[in-house]
């Protein structure tokens, strides 16, 4: 497949609010295709893999679920374009063994650990959109002097567009912020124990505006936001030299 590229720009801290921004799009690129397992749900049926084309249950609802299990240690994950909001040097994601992970050994894992502060890795699912979704992944903060950081996206117009909720080892907080044009605005969040060296679950799920952020099965927040309204992409983030092992993506469309 043809990697994606963003031009970020300079991420600034949330110190400051952004009204009606005019977002600067980039060009997705059309991707060629390749094996994800895509699980629809129905409700008196066992799951059943299906093609990568978002077909969904008469409910309205389908499935994405990703372990790694079928990439090879020390290769670029296949189910995800890597890219960059902000500066420093190339990005890092590569498939890395970890026997405590909890759906085979296999995980993803950003591996540069460059220590520039403004710079925000990221790992965008390719051939899943979609407007209302909740989105969930393990996580392990591993290592991160700098940051120990797991977030996930979602309403990913591009590389410097988009909403994130992240999970902080080294702070001990979830926060949830709009990224508009390269720019962090945080507008929500919650100081909670985030434990370094042990899995944990991330998870959000946006419906219209309303944006609900999880950590272990448990809401801790919500917030209304209506900077993206069209239905988008979702990905992984971390910061700066975060070592981060994700493990048992699951992505649900919303009716």
């Amino acid at each position: 497949m043809r990697a994606t590229r963003f031009a970020g720009d300079r991420a600034g801290e949330p110190t400051f609010s952004i009204s009606k921004p005019a977002i600067r799009r980039a060009n997705w690129p059309i991707v060629s295709p390749f094996a994800v397992s895509v699980v629809v749900l129905l409700a008196s049926l066992p799951t059943t893999p299906v093609g990568a084309d978002e077909r969904r249950a008469p409910s309205g609802a389908s499935m994405v679920r990703i372990d790694f299990e079928s990439d090879a240690i020390g290769a670029a994950p296949r189910a995800f374009t890597p890219a960059l909001t902000g500066g420093g040097g190339p990005v890092i994601w590569v498939i890395v063994e970890d026997a405590s992970a909890p759906s085979g050994a296999k995980v993803l894992a950003e591996q540069s650990a460059d220590r520039t502060r403004d710079r925000f890795p990221i790992a965008i699912l390719n051939d899943f959109s979609a407007r209302n979704v909740e989105v969930s992944a393990r996580f392990k903060p591993v290592s991160g002097t700098v940051d120990q950081a797991a977030g996930l996206m979602v309403r990913v117009v591009d590389g410097n567009n988009y909403y994130v909720a992240r999970a902080n080892a080294l702070e001990d907080n979830v926060r949830l912020y709009r990224v508009v044009n390269g720019r962090r605005v945080q507008f929500a969040g919650a100081d909670v124990n985030v434990p370094a060296g042990r899995w944990q679950e991330l998870a959000v799920r946006i419906e219209g505006d309303r944006i609900t952020v999880s950590l272990d099965g448990k809401a801790l927040f919500s917030a209304t936001d209506r900077t993206f309204v069209e239905a988008g992409r979702i990905g992984l983030w971390t910061k700066a030299d975060s070592v981060t092992h994700f493990d048992e993506v699951k992505v649900a469309a919303l009716p």
